[in-house]
């Protein structure tokens, strides 16, 4: 386990289980369980539901599992929510009551020494939320054409106006090995009255935009979306926090267009108390369906 002090907050937890919830006996699965603060919450709502946890982030699940090792109801494996079908076919499960999807990095992930996702330290470039994978983000960095990197860099980051310039930074300044050498060039790239006028920190968007085509992030998206509505019980719900536009958006449409769910909220965003208490929830937002 590498060092690592902090504790995640769940985002729109008491929101998530309004919605989530329905069935005080059902089986709930949170498909992305990270450091185990939902997983927790919902398996805690009644002894009588019983709570699977995915994640495919093997260290990120160590943590979970201490968190949890005094609850009987919940059980914890190591998958990626796309492969929700493989779980409960072990288990014999064919439908559940409710699924949940947290779309954002955990704070392990940010905050955990030598993950390469976040621009404040200066880390190899990495970005994999599954370790076992072999593609990282130097892979990207390192190896992706100009017109490729441009191409997701606008796409997946949203850089609308800069990707060719960034794309073209990163590559005249191959190698790149760690994040600070990375955020260095994506600096060179950015005109000096750009890097003045941006509230976010100027590396955000590449950054993004690189962990999402490190990890196939919007691709396993629509994967998942297409296939759980055939896993949910009739009024079984699914809930989805997104954190970015890119992913809302995927969210919202499928809901709308997808015949077999109905919409019943959203998008529901963090209070003032939250932000609060957890600023990183600014750009949280939770969708919900329910199954026909």
């Amino acid at each position: 386990m590498r060092i690592y002090n902090e504790k995640h907050i769940p985002v729109l937890l008491e929101e998530v289980l309004k919605h989530l919830i329905w069935k005080d006996d059902g089986i709930y699965v949170d498909c992305t369980a990270g450091e185990g603060g939902h997983t927790r919450a919902i398996a805690e709502r009644n002894d009588k539901i019983s709570v699977l946890g995915l994640d495919v982030d093997s260290e990120v699940l160590e943590i979970a599992e201490k968190r949890l090792s005094h609850l009987n109801n919940v059980k914890l494996f190591k998958a990626s929510y796309i492969e929700l079908p493989v779980v409960l076919k072990t288990l014999s499960i064919n439908r559940v009551s409710g699924v949940l999807v947290d779309l954002g990095v955990s704070t392990y992930q940010l905050k955990g020494e030598g993950r390469g996702f976040s621009f404040s330290k200066d880390e190899p470039l990495d970005m994999r939320m599954n370790l076992e994978q072999k593609k990282t983000a130097s892979d990207v960095v390192n190896n992706y054409s100009e017109d490729e990197l441009s191409r997701i860099i606008f796409e997946f980051g949203e850089e609308k106006r800069f990707a060719r310039r960034i794309a073209k930074s990163i590559v005249s300044h191959r190698p790149i090995n760690t994040t600070y050498e990375l955020v260095e060039a994506i600096k060179k790239a950015l005109p000096i009255g750009e890097l003045r006028r941006r509230k976010r920190h100027f590396a955000t968007k590449t950054f993004q935009a690189i962990r999402i085509e490190v990890n196939s992030e919007l691709k396993n998206l629509k994967t998942f979306l297409n296939l759980v509505p055939e896993y949910l019980e009739p009024q079984g719900r699914i809930a989805i926090i997104s954190f970015h536009s890119l992913e809302d958006r995927i969210v919202k449409n499928h809901f709308k267009e997808d015949k077999r769910l109905s919409s019943l909220a959203g998008p529901i965003v963090p209070g003032r108390e939250e932000l609060s208490v957890n600023p990183r929830a600014r750009s949280a937002k939770l969708r919900v369906a329910e199954r026909r």
